[in-house]
């Protein structure tokens, strides 16, 4: 049996009203040079941002139980060191606790095939994170406007 289809209306029904425009901008914003896949998981939609031509995702929106989460790609974030160094400590303890790249601390700790991780400065700290986990964070009323800041740094520098 094929899969359903689902569209962005179906997702966005989803979505907390608190943060539909939230979601529907940043929709918005990537909508010319990404394409949006959407799938529905055991915890809800996963929405990924993939661009027409490279097929590289640039974000995915994830639903758990506690609310939705939107993960960054942030291969480029060296590119905006200004907009890590205005993030607020409750973003920036999301980072200091996502899970550490084990390629970057050591190449043969993890699978060859993993997409290597972020190595980046955000003030005087100095991160190695995972790129499933490093910009992994939770949507609220104070992260957004910051949210929208990194998604338009990394599809710029894209």
């Amino acid at each position: 049996m094929p899969k359903s289809e689902y569209q962005f209306a179906d997702f966005l029904m989803n979505v907390d009203d608190r943060y539909k425009d939230f979601v529907i901008t940043v929709h918005e914003m990537l909508a010319a040079n990404y394409k949006a896949k959407i799938e529905l998981k055991a915890s809800g939609f996963l929405v990924s941002y993939i661009h027409n031509k490279t097929k590289r995702s640039i974000l995915n929106f994830v639903f758990r139980k506690n609310g939705i989460y939107i993960r960054i790609y942030g291969e480029n974030c060296n590119d905006y060191v200004n907009v890590l160094n205005r993030l607020p400590n409750n973003i920036v303890k999301q980072i200091e606790g996502a899970g550490v790249c084990k390629r970057l601390v050591d190449p043969g700790a993890c699978n060859s095939k993993c997409g290597m991780g972020y190595d980046f400065h955000i003030g005087d700290n100095h991160y190695q994170k995972c790129r499933n986990s490093c910009f992994y964070l939770y949507v609220d009323d104070e992260s957004i406007p910051h949210l929208l800041e990194l998604v338009e740094s990394e599809s710029r520098s894209r």
